[in-house]
């Protein structure tokens, strides 16, 4: 047997170096933890203008007309959504770039937290802003009778669908390259 040339040794320096540098960029994932936290800490001023919202809206209720009070509901839906959305971001960001979460066998702990791949992390952040966009759009016809601005509910319609045509597409997307993935099945 004979020996390579000594050129094609890997030059243990250069492995060190590169062993480093792969390390680095390894633990690089954990720069993204700061921004989890920084959206649980939103979610808890979401709370609290939920709490703000839903006090104004319950003394508000004796003097309100029906469509107000919808309008009401409405507005109180589309900041709980906004929390789900920041809920998702939070678990399935973390579990996907920074490292696995250990439910320790809670019993309450829900299946989807640890089961979200980025596909589908996608799919549900998507279907939280249609939902989100769907609600504006809603509250703007409902209040259709107070301020009526058509260049504004053309462009809140206009949005939406934006939102919901991006959604679709980026659905086949995945059906489309799952399927290929998996030999076509």
């Amino acid at each position: 047997m004979t020996e390579q040339p000594a050129s094609y040794r890997p030059n243990p320096r250069l492995k060190r170096i590169e062993g480093g540098f792969e390390s680095l960029i390894f633990n690089s994932r954990w720069l993204m933890a700061p921004f989890y936290f920084g959206l649980v800490i939103s979610l808890a001023v979401l709370l609290y203008k939920f709490a703000v919202m839903l006090w104004e809206f319950i003394l508000h209720v004796p003097h309100s007309k029906e469509s107000d009070i919808i309008l009401g509901v409405l507005s109180l839906i589309d900041v709980s959504l906004t929390g789900n959305l920041i809920l998702i971001v939070v678990f399935s960001g973390y579990e996907n770039f920074v490292s696995r979460i250990d439910p320790g066998g809670h019993p309450d702990w829900p299946e989807w937290m640890t089961k979200i791949h980025f596909g589908g992390l996608k799919q549900k952040l998507l279907a939280s802003i249609v939902a989100i966009s769907a609600i504006q759009v809603l509250k703007a016809f409902l209040n259709i009778d107070s301020i009526f601005d058509p260049s504004k509910l053309a462009w809140l319609v206009g949005v939406h669908l934006v939102f919901v045509v991006s959604a679709f597409m980026l659905a086949i997307s995945d059906r489309w390259s799952g399927s290929s993935e998996h030999g076509g099945e």
